[in-house]
């Protein structure tokens, strides 16, 4: 059976997928086809239903999840890794309402979180995660949310940050930030997706027991950037959860999924 695979390539994606790419991870009866694209191309790629397995932006999977069936592994949960709020100048929540804010993708986790802290916010316009900074420099908005390699170089370019939405979800609900997941479609028969699930863990444990044996996949296809914010990337995106979400990731989904629900973002 051949299976569509779908994730990012940043480096946590790269990090952890490596070994299924590679073959050092079996996956018996089956064989994989892969595609690289940015998280909001997977988000709505799951949309059209082209991928059987995919890396997904929570917020993407509470939309999906009648066709897509969450894995417990390979996905993006954590402390102290949400996405940051930043400007070229001071700005205090009660100022976003009159802002223009530039977000890295509609279907983002990112997105549903800043909607959750500035509802009023309503100025909002989507461009791929690595043009936000760029986004704010030409004046095309006046603030932006940074995910991924950004939160590591923002301050050395210059930008401030507003808030730290990981922080104040923390803060908030005493949780992980559930931020990227691995979802399979429903129509993968219940052994294969079992099967999935197992093969990431150990490709996770791999990377983690062998990082070395990664990085050439991972430096292929990461954007340019320092052998210390990459590793530090994979630090803060890989984690236990990543090895298993456990009751407490399944929490924060549900968590994040009720206070969509009363703020009127989900249905």
């Amino acid at each position: 059976m051949r299976i569509s695979l779908g994730f990012s390539p940043c480096p946590n994606d790269t990090f952890i997928f490596n070994g299924l790419v590679s073959g050092a991870v079996p996956l018996p009866g089956h064989s994989l086809a892969v595609s690289l694209h940015d998280v909001q191309t997977l988000n709505q790629m799951a949309f059209d239903e082209r991928l059987d397995v995919s890396k997904l932006s929570f917020y993407a999977w509470l939309k999906v999840r009648d066709r897509y069936r969450l894995l417990s592994s390979g996905g993006a949960l954590g402390y102290g890794c949400g996405p940051l709020v930043v400007s070229r100048r001071t700005l205090r929540r009660e100022d976003l309402a009159g802002c223009r804010v530039v977000l890295p993708g509609e279907l983002t986790t990112a997105h549903l979180l800043f909607r959750l802290w500035a509802p009023e916010a309503e100025q909002r316009s989507f461009v791929s995660y690595d043009q936000i900074l760029e986004a704010i420099d030409s004046g095309e908005a006046d603030c932006g949310v940074i995910i991924h390699e950004s939160r590591f170089t923002y301050e050395s370019l210059g930008f401030k940050a507003v808030v730290d939405l990981g922080a104040w979800w923390e803060t908030l609900t005493g949780l992980p930030i559930p931020l990227g997941c691995v979802a399979a479609h429903r129509r993968l028969p219940e052994q294969t997706i079992g099967q999935l699930e197992a093969a990431i863990r150990q490709s996770i444990a791999l990377a983690r027991l062998e990082p070395a044996a990664a990085l050439p996949y991972i430096r292929a296809h990461a954007q340019e950037m320092s052998e210390a914010v990459l590793e530090a990337h994979i630090d803060m995106f890989v984690n236990d959860f990543s090895l298993d979400m456990g009751e407490m990731g399944r929490r924060a989904i549900d968590t994040l999924s009720q206070r969509a629900v009363e703020a009127g973002i989900l249905v």
